[in-house]
């Protein structure tokens, strides 16, 4: 080495370049889903009728919201509550993706841990389109449009018999969710939108905790979307609320949820059941259906 002292190294240091993130392939395939709505049957009596509507869905044109499963909870009954529910959400997850879905993985507040993966930077690279208007932050209850909550949280909404502090013990989204494929992970509703609308998602299914709180106020819950304009559901059997029944109406958790989730259908967007979901019509994604796009990318 001594010998080739009298000349000089020159080393070129490249950037390196992170690939592009995948683009999900449109593929042909419909769901039937069963939209269930609450309405007066005569305005103003009172009388609410259950009408129930079946829609086709193309699986291209869907995405799945899931709302603040988180792998942790203050309220341990309710962090129970989603940990019997995490395998069959994960159920239906894997077989809505496989016919095409887009999955988007919403715990707020703790996408950070999720950084430097695809699926994160997937919603992050979505180009900005600008919403009709300004997005809120935080969608509180539209007095013009819906009553009272049926569940009152404004003492307590924990049903653990000892409520403990009511802290952050969260740190990532529930582990029994698979984040795979050409899922997203975002909390933030202008990334969402803009995701959304870049490639062709026109219904939205929302799941996940809490129903009376963060799926209908997330910026990216319910009232926010449906005046977004997007056809938006709520996945009735894949939800749970926040309430106490020491609280009004006093009543079971299991039926304070059910009403929260009767007062949706009534105010805000129809339910369905994830098994919706779950397979689509006989002969619908058949190759000879397949959209006509040479990309293969959304548009």
């Amino acid at each position: 080495m001594r010998g080739l002292w009298p000349f000089a190294f020159l080393i070129i240091v490249m950037p390196v370049q992170a690939d592009d993130v995948a683009v999900r392939p449109v593929v042909p395939g419909s769901f039937a889903v069963k939209l269930q709505r609450r309405i007066e049957a005569v305005p103003k009596s009172g009388q609410i009728q259950v009408v129930v509507e079946t829609q086709e869905w193309k699986a291209a044109e869907t995405a799945i919201i899931i709302c603040d499963m988180w792998d942790n909870h203050y309220c341990q009954s309710s962090a129970q509550r989603v940990k019997e529910m995490t395998p069959r959400m994960n159920a239906v997850l894997t077989a809505a993706r496989n016919h095409g879905v887009q999955i988007i993985h919403s715990p707020s507040g703790v996408t950070h841990f999720y950084a430097d993966t695809s699926y994160r930077r997937r919603m992050q690279e979505a180009p900005r389109v600008i919403p009709p208007f300004p997005l809120e932050s935080w969608c509180h209850r539209d007095e013009k449009r819906e009553p009272e909550l049926p569940v009152d949280v404004s003492k307590q909404a924990c049903d653990d018999p000892e409520v403990g502090p009511a802290v952050r013990v969260f740190h990532r989204q529930n582990v029994g969710l698979d984040i795979i494929g050409y899922d997203g992970i975002s909390d933030n509703g202008d990334e969402i939108y803009g995701f959304c609308k870049t490639h062709g998602i026109k219904n939205i299914v929302m799941m996940g905790v809490h129903t009376n709180m963060c799926v209908l106020g997330r910026p990216f819950g319910i009232r926010q979307l449906v005046r977004l304009g997007f056809n938006v559901a709520l996945a009735r059997d894949l939800t749970d609320a926040m309430y106490d029944p020491r609280q009004p109406p006093f009543v079971s958790h299991t039926r304070g949820t059910e009403m929260v989730i009767e007062h949706i259908e009534h105010f805000w967007c129809p339910s369905l059941e994830g098994a919706d979901l779950t397979k689509v019509i006989s002969g619908s994604a058949d190759p000879s259906l397949k959209p006509s796009n040479p990309s293969n990318s959304p548009k």
